[in-house]
């Protein structure tokens, strides 16, 4: 698949993943991009290079905040593959 026949890096895209891998209870994916115009990994779009996720789920139960996180970045790996720069995870 080309770069231009990939889907846009958006919170929509980021919460499907989410939703898929975690089966979430609570979710919310914020773009903070615009926020970061002109910082180290921002791109000219002013969308999809900073996140931030809150979230919770109960695959989280009894495992270690180190943990919770990895599952978070696992669960998104393709789109930090893509371009992602940040995520910033908050676990309810």
């Amino acid at each position: 698949m080309t770069p231009q026949q990939q889907p846009p890096i958006t919170a929509a895209a980021l919460a499907h993943s989410l939703h898929t891998a975690l089966a979430p209870t609570t979710l919310e994916v914020l773009d903070e991009s615009a926020a970061h115009a002109g910082h180290t990994g921002a791109n000219a779009t002013g969308a999809g290079s900073h996140f931030r996720v809150r979230i919770s789920s109960p695959v989280f139960t009894n495992l270690p905040r180190v943990r919770q996180h990895r599952l978070v970045y696992d669960a998104l790996q393709e789109w930090i593959n893509r371009g992602v720069h940040a995520i910033a995870i908050e676990i309810l």
